[in-house]
């Protein structure tokens, strides 16, 4: 007789599904509350919030509530109900193609629900069981999972590392010669946990030796990087080199949705045959409309992107001169790196939310190695330098106990 599967699952929780009973509701599955803002409630308290994502602070602009409000009264949340290949196909959704794709500097584009889904589905969709995948080994789990699908093979090459992945891409064009398929390389645009650029440049230099296609996921990159926030790509003057540009709607736009962008016969064939949008419900009206507006607020309001960047190179200068270490972000995105084990890291973000009043996530293990903690912080173009200080003199105090061993005594007297 087989053994119960559930078994497994209620002995060994998982790495972080461990600490759920300490854990939940406050260092993860956290409930922030009111307008998103550059502050928020917490816990029953104010804190300044770096965990949002709403990059240029369009979540609660007048002109965007305005619109969604005005979508939302007009048509509910309903319309267009089914699939669009079936029910669920509007002018609107056109409309919104065809602008994503002229912002982006490509030929098409093609709307999906959530980036999510829409990444693992159009790799599944883009490579066939003789095609061959190349890809940074920090991509998104979004990637990860799409790779997963893929019943040929793949190389994973180290993150950034340009020599290894002309040894990884030598390698796939040799399986491709054997398999007669083609190669698909796949980088993010930012890489959202550390905040460093894709080397895109140097990777299109390999083109025209490897014959490979290129796929970038740019979900940090789209509103934050490039003239008028047109990515990664146009930051690194290698758009038209990007094969099929991906980019989402919740970071910089502040909503639900994303977009492929890329030649028309390529994004064709995505519309014709991602699983996912194929039979999945239409992305709704009021989301459609409203991010309409808010792409038309990228491209005629740059002050939006000129505030983030003042204010990100206030908080990287500040916590730089400081004594932090930020790694190498190149980005919006500034990761604070420190040293110590996940009970430490609980203990010390309890301090800094409950006594600092500073909200922020925690990385730790499994997402990186043992040892080692990465607060991350997300400016955004409605913070303050105000909320920038109070920030780095909060953090400065969480170190040194850090340091000096306190947040372990603490951590040991609740095991």
């Amino acid at each position: 007789m087989a053994v119960d599967l559930f078994d497994r699952i209620i002995k060994d929780k998982g790495p972080l599904g461990k600490w759920a009973e300490q854990a939940e509701g406050y260092y993860v599955f956290p409930k922030l509350e009111g307008p998103i803002s550059n502050r928020m409630s917490f816990n029953g308290k104010k804190v300044v919030t770096w965990s949002i994502n709403d990059y240029l602070g369009l979540a609660n602009h007048p002109e965007v509530l305005k619109v969604d409000g005005a979508a939302a009264a007009a048509h509910g949340m309903a319309y267009p109900m089914g699939a669009r290949m079936m029910s669920g196909h509007t002018k609107f959704h056109e409309q919104l193609e065809v602008e994503c794709a002229e912002f982006v500097e490509k030929e098409a584009s093609y709307l999906v629900n959530f980036g999510y889904q829409g990444m693992v589905s159009a790799i599944d969709a883009l490579v066939s069981k003789d095609d061959i995948i190349v890809y940074d080994m920090d991509t998104h789990a979004c990637i990860i999972d799409g790779v997963r699908l893929h019943a040929g093979k793949r190389f994973v090459y180290r993150h950034n590392d340009m020599e290894s992945f002309e040894k990884n891409i030598k390698r796939a064009a040799r399986m491709a010669e054997k398999t007669g398929g083609g190669i698909l390389v796949i980088s993010e645009g930012v890489f959202g946990m550390r905040g460093e650029q894709g080397r895109l440049k140097e990777i299109v230099a390999f083109k025209k030796e490897y014959n490979f296609r290129l796929l970038v996921d740019d979900a940090h990159g789209f509103g934050t990087l490039g003239k008028d926030g047109k990515g990664t790509g146009v930051e690194q003057g290698v758009q038209e080199e990007i094969d099929v540009y991906f980019a989402t709607f919740a970071k910089s736009m502040a909503g639900i949705g994303a977009f492929f962008a890329g030649d028309k016969d390529v994004i064709q064939f995505l519309q014709y045959n991602m699983r996912s949008q194929m039979f999945a419900k239409s992305l709704p009206m009021a989301m459609v409309k409203g991010a309409l507006k808010r792409l038309d607020m990228l491209r005629t309001m740059p002050e939006l992107k000129a505030k983030l960047w003042e204010n990100t190179n206030a908080l990287q200068s500040g916590l730089r001169n400081a004594g932090f270490d930020l790694g190498t972000t190149q980005t919006c995105i500034t990761p604070v790196f420190l040293k110590g084990e996940i009970p430490e890291a609980m203990a010390m973000v309890n301090d800094l939310r409950e006594n600092h009043g500073i909200f922020c996530s925690i990385v730790v293990y499994p997402v990186i190695p043992k040892g080692l903690i990465i607060l991350r912080l997300i400016p955004t173009a409605t913070h303050t330098q105000e909320d920038i200080d109070e920030t780095i003199t909060a953090f400065s105090a969480i170190r040194e106990k850090l340091e000096d061993g306190t947040y372990k005594k603490i951590a040991a007297s609740l095991v």
